[in-house]
Parts: structure tokens; C-alpha cells; sequence
């Protein structure tokens, strides 16, 4: 039986009445995005049509996910909001904090040693409020997800922006900062700008070696980083019909790189044959009894330009490998133009390792059709000339691919086998020990989402591309950037030329999954007698203080603390990679608040200066400095900013050292909800150019934050060190209840103070 079967039945109970509801209101076919919407609003039974990229509205999602990076911080949320158990069904997965080293075997061991302090809260804390608990090596959070809790027409989110992942069963599954999640844990209902929609049309048939990952690589080219932002992605037609479940999840992953809020795919066969495969025939029985209700109208995929904002077409039969990168998930190759393109940008055409798997591509289908790559090294005479690692996305991947004799094939070329947890791809891989920060100039290619600058091994000087895992796993053997399997050949051990056969693969295992201990741990069915205890003297743990409300005299006189320049995303605002380990300890982690942003006057990192010394120095130093002195700072930065992870200590990091605003070209949209839920200002130019006027030894002014309501911009006078001054409009998205929580200090405060209320 399912995890939570009478959760996913109550919501099939009412989901006819409701999407009838709403096409009624609406007077129109409707999109699976707008069902599922529909289905999940919190006060139930639709009355209204919402404006999509207009009304704010409150959902009331089914579930919350959470992983270890993240969980600490939310759950150290979670304690102060009064509650003695979640509201709905909630899980921990420990997955971040496992340093890709040796292999998964002494990788484990370690850190299971040395955040052994970490895991333990996680499975109290779960277990006093009846958390399902994921222990390390369990796996990666959306994989475990996607095998065990994703059901057709669901609603979730989760503390990671790649939550999205479920999308591949049919979810309507997004990524949010801990606060979010705290919201919902509580009972409380969960608020989102009602989303634009972008349909994408699959046609024709992926074969050869092109492979779902193709997909998303392109849509990222058309759409670029943001152009998803306050959308979510519906895929549709014979290409999405024809394609297996996780090769759907691979696509919906991915999405979060074009800033999307979610992607999703209808219900159909491949959905069922998974939920079969995972041991979940019950979810696949009762999806059945609705199934018209868990995929668009027919009228929509007919028409889809009457229905979508925005309207793509993908032809799958003329779709070719593409590589992205490097330093961004946008910048698209055709494999077939890579060799010209590495030549035009000095790109390293010498390639040092490749890496599959992670939560993006660890599926049974994807190693299976690696391993028929890595078995063509033996039967070929050919010898791999890059180095290889595979990253399982789960126990129960793991311990299949192993039986079915997998792992051995990619023993037998040389590869490592690390721990089925996030490794290289959040930057937990030991590759230069403490030397990453000057490591050589070199290429990788992985099967990940990301390949931001030190993303995966701390080198700025590591140009890394993303790809499929059978194309990464063809580059790997041949060693070369510039290598194209589909018409290049490799000279073997024998001094002949040989050409690698296209990869082959299973949708799911002939034998079925298998496992011997999935790594679950069930909270008690009573919790109240569980004791949570945080080391007064821990270095990872920290209880939390209440923010204070920011007073509006506080915002007269303010200082810059740094004016970024170019891409910011919450890697360069909170990194992670070592400093995963002070997750957990807000005063601690705070010491790495945005020493990866360019400095817009010197054009160097963690380097601004301190305006009540002169002197430059480090970010974190300079902005403690200013909160000694009692005095509030403004952030100002690009277009984007806070791309990438949901992490909310890039929010909340800031707030605890005393930065008040942040004003910016645009936001990233989970961003600029932790910043509100902060009890910080969120706010973008009114005219973009004004970005130009900010200089280095600026004061500011919020002359109108007395007044400040829903729809009306802020003015902001700056005061230039010359005498001269220049008055900014700042916009903003706050609603009347997000101006509460900046009132109160934060969403939590206010929550806290509600449930104290009764």
C-alpha cells in the first residue's frame, strides 16, 4: 500500500465537482495546471476566476518535502510556531550532507561521523512531530519522492527548488523557502501569484541518442534562465505520450533552471506502469477511476494557443544531443556545433571527469542505457579517458542497478560508485581538497541541472556542461569536449577506428525493484514525550530568535552594503559546498552572506567597503560592522537575483545582520517570498536605469514607509557622497497580508502571535 493512500483518495473524492466547478466559472476547457490550481484552494469549492501573474492565491497543498540542508532551518521554524504535529504529510531526507570523496561506502561512513549531531535533531525533531524521516544514503530527496509519495493531480511543495521533479508523475509540485513549508506544516494555507501558463508541444518520437534531458536542455535555450518565472510548463503530445515517467521527471527537474514555478505533464500509461513498478497499484487504481480529470481537456491540446500564454513546439524525431554551458544552464550546444563552439570560446577541450546521476538523472532508464554505453569499452577494446562517478538517486535505484549487474560494468571501466546523495551535483565533492578556490582551468560534463561558477567542486576555473547521462557517458570514454557519437569514431586499444552503437536501455527493471532497507524511519505515533535538545555550545545547531520588526525610522540613513553586478544567484548569496555543515546555525552561516557577489565598483568578491571606516573588507565583516553601529543596509543588485536553490538562509542570512531592503532589476520568485517572509523589503526599480545612479558611498531614505500599502511604490532619496542627490521609485509585490508580515518582523512572528491568539 502507498505511503498516505486515504490523503491521495480524499483528494480524488472531490476533484470532479471541482474541476467542474471551475470550467463552469471559467466558460472554457481547462489545462491540467489549472485542475490541479483549482482542486487545491484553500477555502475549498472554486467561486472565482483568478487573473493568472495577477491575484495572489491561498492554496492548500497535500503535502511538504524537505531535505536536510533546508529541514533545519524550517524545522527550527517549525518549533516556535506552537504546533504539536504537522497538518499534513511531511518527510525529511538526509541527501546534502554526504561529501562526494572516496566512494559511497567510506563516504557515508564519514559523514555519518561528522554530521552525526545534524542527523540526529532531524530524527527527533521528525519524530516529535511525526515527520516521516529518509535517513542519509536513503537517497536523493526527489527521487525518494518520485518512487514513494508523487501521485497524478497532487499538490506539494518542498524546501528545494527541484521539488519540481514530481511534475513527472503529474504533480503540481513546487519549490519554496522553509518558511513556506512552515506555513503549511502549521494548518496554515499557503499563498502563490497565481501562475501564467506555458504549454509545450512535444512532437514526434526521441530515439538514437537523444534523451529526455535534450528536451529541457532546449526549452532552456528558448526560454533562458527567467523566462519561465511566474509560469508553469505544461508538456503535452505524442512525444510526451511516448516518453517513460522519469524521463518526464528528468524534463520537470530541470525546469527549475529556467525560473519556471513548476512543470507538469498529464496523466497517462507510462505514470501507471511506474506507480505498478514502485509498488503503488492502489494510486494507480484510483487515478484510473478520474483519469479524464488528471490531464487537460481535449479541446486544450487541440488548440493549445486559445489556452496557454505561451505556446512552444518541439519536434523529438529532429531533436538532437545538446550540451549547456558553461557557467550557466542556458547557453545550448547542438552536439553537432559543439566542436565549432569550443574553438570560437577557448573551451578545454580535454575532458577531466564525467559525472551521471543526481536527482535529475538517476533513474533505472538512465543507467541502464549508460551502462550500455560503459559495457561497449570492454567489447570494443577502448579505454575510458576521462574519469567517471555515478551518483544513484536512491537505495532502491541503487540495490536494482546492482543485482542487474550495473554497477559492475561501470566498475569494470574504472568508474566510482558514490553515495546515493546529492554529492558533486550541490558542490559536496572533495575533488581539490582545501585548494578548490585556485584550481586549473578544465572541463567536466555531468548530468546535473546546475553548472554555476564552483558549483560542483569549488573551482571558479571548472567550465562544466550539462548533458544526458549517455551522451556525458560517450564524452567520458572519448575524453573530448568536441566528441560527437553520432558520427565520430574512437581509435581503440588496438589502433582501430570503432564507433560507439547507440545507447539502449529499459523504461523500467525486467525484474522489478528490489530493496533491502529503504532507509525509512516513521515518527511515533505520540511525540509529545520526544525531547529536542540543541547544545547551547553547538557550532551546528542554533535555536532561533524572532526577528524584530524593521521600524521605519530604522530606513532613514541607511547604508549600501554591496551593489552586485551581473548574475547573483543564492549560491553567491549563501553558498554551499563546506558551508552546508552550518546550515543549521544561522549566526555561523551567516559568515558566507554574499562573498560570491561582484562588487559593481571593483568588480572583485567579497570585497566593499566599509563607509564608516573607509577600509574594504569582507562582506559579512563589513555588514556586522554597520549592525554594531545600529545602523540598516540596502542591497541592490541585477536582473534575477536569487536564481537557483530555494535556500532561505540567502534571506534570511541578510536579515540577521541587519540588511533591511533589497532593491533590484528583477527577482527570482522564490527569492522574493523569503525576503517578504523575512520581514525584509523586496523591491525593483521602477526604471531600470536607476540601477546606474546607486554609487559607492550612498545614504538612503524611505521617506514614505510610514504609507507603505499594497500597489503603491516606495520612494527612496539617495544621498551622494558629492553633496548631490537622486530620488528612485521602488516597486513592489506585497499584498496587504505580506505588508503584516513585514509589520510583525516576520511570517512566523505572525503565525506564532495567531496561534497564541486561539
Amino acid at each position: 500500500m502507498a505511503y498516505d493512500i486515504n490523503m491521495i483518495k480524499a483528494v480524488y473524492s472531490r476533484f470532479p465537482s471541482r474541476v467542474n466547478k471551475a470550467r463552469e466559472l471559467m466558460g472554457k476547457p481547462l489545462t491540467l495546471s489549472e485542475k490541479i490550481l483549482y482542486t487545491h484552494l484553500w477555502d475549498g469549492m472554486p467561486e472565482q476566476v483568478f487573473g493568472r501573474g495577477a491575484d495572489y492565491v491561498d492554496f492548500a497543498p497535500d503535502r511538504v518535502a524537505c531535505q536536510d540542508a533546508t529541514a533545519q532551518m524550517a524545522l527550527l521554524q517549525f518549533m516556535h510556531a506552537g504546533k504539536p504535529k504537522v497538518a499534513v504529510p511531511t518527510t525529511v531526507h538526509c541527501d546534502h550532507l554526504i561529501q562526494a570523496k572516496v566512494g559511497a561506502v567510506a563516504d557515508l561512513k564519514r559523514a555519518n561521523q561528522t554530521s552525526n549531531e545534524v542527523f540526529d535533531f532531524l530524527e527527533s525533531v521528525s519524530n516529535k512531530y511525526g515527520i516521516g524521516f529518509w535517513k542519509p544514503g536513503a537517497g536523493i530527496i526527489h527521487q525518494v519522492v518520485l518512487e514513494n509519495y508523487a501521485f497524478p493531480g497532487g499538490m506539494m511543495i518542498g524546501t528545494d527548488s527541484h521539488t519540481v521533479n514530481a511534475g513527472g508523475l503529474g504533480m503540481v509540485a513546487i519549490g519554496v523557502g522553509g518558511a513556506d513549508a512552515v506555513d503549511v506544516m502549521a494548518g496554515m494555507a499557503w499563498e502563490l501569484k497565481f501562475p501564467k501558463l506555458i504549454g509545450v508541444k512535444l512532437k514526434g518520437k526521441l530515439s538514437g541518442w537523444t534523451a529526455p534531458k535534450d528536451v529541457i536542455l532546449k526549452v532552456a535555450d528558448i526560454l533562458t534562465v527567467k523566462g519561465g518565472t511566474g509560469a508553469i510548463i505544461e508538456y503535452f503530445g505524442e512525444g510526451a505520450l511516448s516518453m517513460s515517467c522519469t524521463g518526464k521527471g528528468t524534463i520537470c527537474n530541470m525546469g527549475a533552471e529556467v525560473g519556471a514555478t513548476t512543470s507538469t505533464f498529464g496523466y497517462d500509461d507510462s505514470m501507471d506502469r511506474y506507480l505498478r513498478a514502485t509498488g503503488r497499484e492502489d494510486v494507480a487504481d484510483a487515478a484510473r477511476q478520474i483519469a479524464p480529470h488528471l490531464t487537460a481537456d481535449p479541446e486544450v491540446y487541440a488548440n493549445p494557443e486559445s489556452y496557454f500564454d505561451r505556446v512552444i513546439e518541439i519536434d523529438l524525431t529532429t531533436l538532437e544531443p545538446h550540451l549547456n554551458g558553461p557557467f550557466t544552464p542556458d547557453l545550448s550546444t547542438p552536439i553537432s556545433k559543439m566542436a565549432e563552439a569550443a574553438r570560437i570560446n577557448d573551451w578545454p577541450l580535454r575532458v577531466e571527469v564525467g559525472l551521471i546521476g543526481s536527482c535529475t538523472n538517476s533513474s533505472y532508464e538512465d543507467i541502464s542505457r549508460a551502462a550500455s554505453l560503459a559495457k561497449q569499452v570492454a567489447e570494443k577494446n577502448l579505454k575510458t579517458k576521462a574519469a567517471f562517478t555515478i551518483t544513484p538517486g536512491s537505495e532502491q535505484v541503487r540495490y536494482t542497478i546492482e543485482r542487474d549487474g550495473f554497477i559492475d560494468t561501470f566498475n569494470n571501466i574504472g568508474a566510482t560508485v558514490f553515495a546515493n546523495a546529492c554529492g558533486p551535483c550541490i558542490g559536496m565533492w572533495d575533488r581539490y581538497g582545501d585548494k578548490a578556490a585556485n584550481g586549473p582551468r578544465n572541463t567536466i560534463v555531468h548530468s546535473f541541472n546546475r553548472n554555476f561558477a564552483k558549483r560542483a567542486d569549488g573551482n571558479p576555473n571548472t567550465l562544466a556542461f550539462v548533458g544526458s547521462p549517455e551522451l556525458v557517458t560517450a564524452i567520458a570514454i572519448a575524453g573530448r569536449l568536441d566528441f560527437n557519437p553520432l558520427t565520430d569514431t574512437l581509435i581503440n586499444e588496438d589502433g582501430q577506428e570503432v564507433r560507439l552503437e547507440e545507447p539502449r536501455g529499459y523504461e523500467l527493471p525486467p525484474e522489478g525493484f528490489a530493496v533491502e532497507d529503504a532507509g525509512f524511519v516513521p515518527p511515533t505515533e505520540d511525540g509529545s514525550r520526544v525531547q529536542v535538545v540543541v547544545a547551547s555550545d553547538s557550532e551546528r545547531l542554533q535555536l532561533l530568535e524572532p526577528f524584530e520588526p524593521i521600524k521605519p525610522e530604522s530606513l532613514q540613513g541607511m547604508r549600501l552594503l554591496i551593489k552586485a553586478f551581473g548574475k547573483c544567484t543564492t549560491d553567491h548569496i549563501s553558498m554551499a559546498g563546506p558551508w552546508l555543515r552550518y546550515r543549521g546555525h544561522l549566526d555561523n552561516i551567516a559568515n558566507n552572506t554574499l562573498i560570491g557577489a561582484v562588487n559593481a565598483f571593483n568588480k572583485k568578491t567579497n570585497f566593499v567597503k566599509n563607509q564608516l571606516t573607509g577600509e574594504y573588507g569582507g562582506v559579512p565583516d563589513t555588514q556586522r560592522a554597520y549592525k554594531a553601529a545600529g545602523i540598516k543596509t540596502l542591497v541592490v543588485g541585477d536582473h534575477n537575483y536569487g536564481e537557483g536553490s530555494s535556500r532561505e538562509h540567502a534571506a534570511m542570512q541578510p536579515r540577521h545582520l541587519g540588511v533591511a531592503a533589497v532593491l533590484v532589476k528583477s527577482f527570482a520568485r522564490i527569492h522574493e517570498t523569503n525576503l517578504k517572509k523575512q520581514g525584509m523589503l523586496a523591491l525593483t526599480f521602477a526604471n531600470e536605469d536607476d540601477y546606474d545612479l546607486i554609487q559607492e558611498d550612498d545614504t538612503f531614505n524611505f521617506v514614505d514607509i510610514g504609507s507603505f500599502s499594497s500597489g503603491k511604490p516606495l520612494t527612496l532619496e539617495v544621498f551622494h557622497k558629492d553633496g548631490s542627490t537622486d530620488t528612485i521609485l521602488a516597486n513592489h509585490t506585497y499584498n496587504e497580508a505580506q505588508i503584516q508580515w513585514f509589520h510583525e518582523g516576520s511570517a512566523l512572528n505572525l503565525i506564532k502571535k495567531q496561534s497564541a491568539q486561539g
